[in-house]
This record gives C-alpha cells, structure tokens and sequence, in this order.
C-alpha cells in the first residue's frame, strides 16, 4: 500500500490533469492484455492493423508480464491541458541515469532493444510513440478526451457538492481517504507512506487502468484512476423520446431534453450521444434560447438542465401518448 500524506495546506492543492503521454504509456496494457480491460476492446480492435506497422520492439519494451511500466511514460501533467508533444520533448530530455534506472526498475535490467547510446534509444523512442499516438490515438483522441474531461467536471462537481473526502473515496475501490492519508491499495508489495510535502496531489483520470496506478519510484505525488464513463466511448447512449417531442424538436435535441434529467456538461453529452461537442453545443444553445433548458456556470465548464418548460413539455407529450386506447378512438370518430 502507497499512503499520500496529506497536510491541510496540501489538501487545498488537490488538482487534476490530462496526460497524452500517459494514455500512451497505460494503453500498452490493454495490448498486451486484452482481455482485463474489456471497455477497451473496440480500440483494440480498431488499432490493430496500424499497430502492427509500428516500432513493436520498442513498445514491447516498455513494458512486462506484470503490466508495468517505467516511470518516464507516466508523467504528472501541469494541467488538463497538457500537450503530447510537450511531454515527448520532456521524455527526450531524460536524464541517462534515470532512463535505465527506470527500466531496470521494470524488467530487472536494459531490455537490449533500449541497450547501447541512451541518446539514440531515447530518439527512437520518441519517435516510435509519435507514430503511436498519429496511427492508434489521434483518431480517436477528441472522444478519448471527452471522457477525460467529462470525468474531471463531474468529480469537481461532488467536491462541491460533496466535499474532497467524498470524491477521493470514489476514484476507484482501491483508493480510500481518512483522517489526511489517501491509501492506494496496490498489487505490487510496495507499502510506504510519502507525505506530499507541499509538491500538491495529482489526480489523473485514464482509460487504461483497472484500479488506481501510482509511480513506481519518488516520483511528485499522482494517483491515476480509471475514467468513469469508459463504456460509452465505443457505444452512443440512445434515451427513448417521445414520438410527439421528436416529431417538434426532432431526433437530437429530443434526446438531449429527454436525457437532461441531471445536470450535464457538453463534453459529458457528446461522449454518451455519440456526437462531436460542437454539434452537441449547437443544439443546447438552441434549447436554452428556446426555454427548455437552464445553463448555469460551473468552473470552466457549463452545466445543462432541463428547465420547467422542458419537463412540462415532456409530461404532456408522454400524457398524449399514455391516452386510453377508447379516448383516442372516441375523439377521432367523433
């Protein structure tokens, strides 16, 4: 077990990033093992010819039977806005001593692919995970980052609401927060307490890890955890409407009306519907200027509502619809 320590200072500085490199790093796991990380396999599937032109020795290389990996794929992220190729010129600056520490860490030595000019290994690194992420992510990143996203406006919606110690107990079954000490629970036999000491806790959402994942070494404090939301990534959320709501609003914002129950973000609803956010954000203004939803600021985020006339409007198309059978015939044959 990993103990971060937190002091009261430190529990103000609770943060949460987007790492692309660390997306990379975690999604080796899903490739080398399928089959515990089902939510994955339609991008498995989908990546699995471009995968196979890649630098395969290399990618191989960072990582074992045990799914670790070293901790120079998992960089902590300096916000929700980190960019990849900021974090491979960082990967390409790693210190020599640190590069095979790190590996040796992993595997027990240099894997011979990564053995010679730490340099040149580091180059053809770079470069094997820059074709990666072109082939196997960027195609599908803006949805990939909408989980992402989606799950930190949510989790900073129950601090809120909430408070910190309710969100942290909910990351994953394996992470637990009381009394200043968040505990993540590990499969490794690692079992030392780091107090953060003023570095701040990074909280990462992924959709490559089971459980909670922290660095292997002294790395900054950073927990990362699985997205809530992942099984939505490969499959649109479709809430039934009302034939009559369709039939007014049609298909899309009779949907989102429908769905709008709970307060919800646009990111959050691209992902569950199935649609770009710009689409997404396109219809919602058109629903707000219409009265049939309430916006409302949260953070850097807008969260949508259905307002009272939206419900209403639901209740008496579900009202017309729930008719007896004999009313409808009766005014129809009158």
């Amino acid at each position: 077990m990993l103990q971060y320590l937190l002091t009261e200072a430190d529990v103000g500085d609770v943060r949460f990033g987007i790492s692309p490199l660390c997306e990379l790093g975690m999604s080796l796991r899903a490739i080398r093992a399928p089959e515990r990380y089902p939510l994955q396999l339609g991008w498995v599937r989908r990546t699995e010819a471009a995968r196979a032109r890649l630098d395969v020795a290399v990618l191989d290389a960072l990582i074992d039977d045990r799914l670790w990996t070293p901790d120079f794929l998992n960089p902590r992220p300096l916000s929700p806005l980190t960019r990849l190729d900021e974090e491979l010129a960082a990967l390409l600056a790693t210190p020599h001593d640190v590069f095979r520490e790190e590996l040796v860490a992993v595997h027990g030595r240099i894997p011979r692919v990564l053995a010679g000019s730490v340099d040149t290994a580091l180059e053809r690194l770079v470069e094997a995970l820059a074709e990666f992420w072109r082939t196997c992510f960027e195609p599908y990143w803006a949805r990939m980052r909408t989980v992402l996203e989606a799950d930190i406006v949510h989790r900073g919606r129950l601090v809120a609401q909430s408070g910190l110690a309710a969100m942290l107990n909910t990351l994953s079954p394996t992470v637990s927060y009381a009394d200043g000490s968040v505990d993540v629970r590990l499969r490794s036999k690692l079992d030392r307490r780091r107090p953060v000491g003023g570095e701040g806790l990074m909280l990462v959402p992924t959709m490559f890890t089971i459980n909670a994942s922290t660095p292997v070494g002294d790395a900054p404090p950073m927990i990362l955890y699985p997205a809530r939301g992942q099984g939505a990534l490969w499959e649109a959320e479709r809430p039934p409407a009302a034939d009559a709501v369709v039939a007014v609003l049609g298909q899309t914002r009779a949907t989102l009306v429908t769905a709008l129950a709970e307060p919800a973000s646009s990111t959050e609803l691209a992902v569950r519907f199935g649609v770009t956010a710009s689409a997404v954000n396109q219809h919602l203004r058109v629903l707000r200027d219409a009265g049939l939803l309430t916006a409302t600021r949260y953070g850097r985020s807008v969260l949508y509502l259905r307002s009272d006339l939206g419900t209403a409007l639901l209740g008496g198309a579900g009202r017309s619809a729930d008719a007896p059978a004999g009313a409808r015939a009766g005014a129809s044959g009158s």
